[in-house]
């Protein structure tokens, strides 16, 4: 008899279940989309021709599983097969270089390639470039002066001799890695930017999500073993994912990653329903038996039953879909939890100011640690991937900005926003105003989830959900967790591979990323 899974959210984490459910056992997957849209904050826009890319997503992963499941799905510009490198055919040979040159002989095949790219992220303060992670170079020594490099040092030493016990804030958190001042310098302001909420209020769970090992003694040693040892491989094994150097990349953006997985299931038997918005979950002795959603087209509401569930919508949602069900404990933490909203401004420009004072720019992101601005990081997809841009000689910018959703930000009518984000830029010299010629917003809701709010209760919710045995947690939202694309898709893999195997507990799925060691940013 045919057994169902229902996936909500067709995002890293929906979509690689139902992938590993069409291709490994016979169960059909069955994945409900709230919007018209594939790949969730990984999908990639396009405006124009111009592609933009919602939070930049470097295809890069600790897991060889990650690394292999993405080649296996767009291989790497150029990579060449066992039978193709052991063959002598001067036919075949001239077919290898077209493959080299182009990705393919094939029309249809051209663009479903990774491309290679290399890493850079710096922080702009003062008018000025830092590198990210912080380096210890003559830049970084001269810009900040003397005295601010005593200050420092002098904290950091104190921190190391007299460290931090029990550690809860993230304020605490990141004090403890690098000392006071440059924690203060560099870290506070553009954490409390992105989140809009004091560090001390922040939950210290937040730095061992993003930051993991990354610290001062780790940096250094990484800038003396990178004089004397080159690290070629894209595995870049033993290496701090921030500290990595090139990373992989879908030639036209990281939604063509999912677009191609959405397609495979598709053709595989599975089906991905859009426009079908979620308003109920009913579950009966800890199992769910049905899901009710509407179609926010034609407004008809439909019931479907399965034998699975996964679930990445945000989690506040999924309590109050199951409310006939839930205590009121459990519904009082899930409104109680936070989200971040997240808006990109994309700018079309016939001049880049930044290349002409700085040479060429090769960031794939900036950090803005400038206080009088609000913008929290800057783009330039023609870093990410050429064939981002429809046009080779202008530059393509993504101005981003952290909001909570109906605050000023987020209500800001659309070109108000616009002109307010091309003024920004301009004040502190990354552009001249009169050099964009074409310009598009995107707003996207509960980005990331935030580690403050009744999110220390969060664990009654954990502990609930678990006892529903055909109910699966996944992905950053589906967890309430700021995993990467990485992670997410690794929790919907266990997951899967729980049901192949007849596993019943679920701490799996919620121990990924506490052991391994591939988290980053700021």
């Amino acid at each position: 008899m045919q057994k169902y899974a229902i996936i909500i959210g067709a995002g890293p984490a929906g979509l690689t279940a139902a992938y590993e459910l069409i291709t490994r056992t016979d169960i059909k997957p069955i994945v409900l989309e709230m919007s018209d849209k594939i790949g969730g904050i990984s999908r990639t826009e396009v405006y124009k021709g111009n592609r933009i890319d919602i939070g930049g997503h470097r295809f890069f992963s600790k897991s060889e599983v990650v690394m292999k499941w993405w080649q296996n799905i767009l291989p790497v510009q150029g990579a060449l097969s066992s039978d193709e490198i052991n063959t002598s055919s001067e036919k075949l040979k001239s077919r290898l270089l077209e493959k080299l040159v182009t990705g393919g002989p094939d029309p249809e095949k051209v663009d479903k390639v990774m491309l290679i790219r290399s890493r850079l992220s710096r922080i702009f303060f003062l008018r000025k470039f830092f590198d990210y992670p912080i380096a210890i170079n003559w830049n970084t020594l001269s810009s900040l002066g003397f005295l601010k490099i005593v200050k420092i040092g002098w904290t950091y030493v104190l921190v190391r001799l007299f460290p931090i016990k029990n550690i809860t804030t993230l304020e605490e958190f990141f004090i403890s890695r690098f000392g006071k001042e440059l924690y203060q310098t560099f870290f506070k302001d553009y954490t409390e930017k992105v989140w809009g909420v004091p560090c001390s209020e922040i939950d210290a769970d937040w730095g061992a999500q993003r930051i993991k090992k990354l610290s001062m003694s780790r940096t250094i040693l990484h800038i003396i073993k990178s004089i004397f040892i080159k690290n070629k491989s894209i595995e870049q094994k033993n290496i701090d994912t921030s500290l990595i150097e090139q990373f992989m990349y879908p030639k036209l953006g990281p939604g063509q990653m999912w677009e191609t997985v959405t397609d495979i299931i598709k053709k595989a038997g599975g089906d991905v329903i859009f426009n079908a918005e979620v308003n109920q979950i009913k579950t009966a002795n800890n199992t769910i038996d049905y899901v009710s959603y509407s179609d926010k087209i034609t407004g008809t509401v439909k019931e479907i039953k399965g034998d699975y569930f996964f679930s990445t919508m945000p989690v506040k949602h999924l309590i109050r879909s199951m409310k006939a069900d839930v205590s009121s404990e459990i519904l009082d933490v899930a409104e109680g939890l936070k989200y971040r909203d997240f808006i990109t401004v994309g700018l079309l420009l016939d001049k880049f100011k930044l290349n002409k004072s700085e040479g060429e720019v090769r960031d794939n992101w900036i950090y803005i640690q400038e206080k009088e601005v609000k913008i929290g990081r800057l783009q330039v997809f023609n870093n990410w991937s050429p064939y981002l841009v429809a046009d080779d000689n202008k530059t393509w910018l993504g101005l981003e900005y952290f909001c909570d959703e109906g605050d000023d930000l987020w209500i800001k009518d659309n070109d108000e926003f616009i002109r307010f984000a091309i003024e920004e830029l301009d004040r502190i010299n990354i552009i001249n105003s009169e050099d964009v010629v074409d310009s598009t917003i995107i707003k996207v809701p509960k980005a990331y989830p935030a580690y403050f709010g009744t999110y220390s209760k969060f664990d009654s919710i954990k502990s609930f959900t678990n006892g529903i045995e055909n109910l699966f947690l996944i992905g950053r939202n589906g967890m309430h967790k700021y995993n990467n694309q990485d992670h997410s898709m690794l929790t919907a893999i266990t997951a899967v591979n729980n049901i192949i195997n007849g596993v019943k507990t679920k701490d799996n799925i919620w121990n990924i990323n506490l052991e391994d060691e591939y988290h980053e940013e700021k």
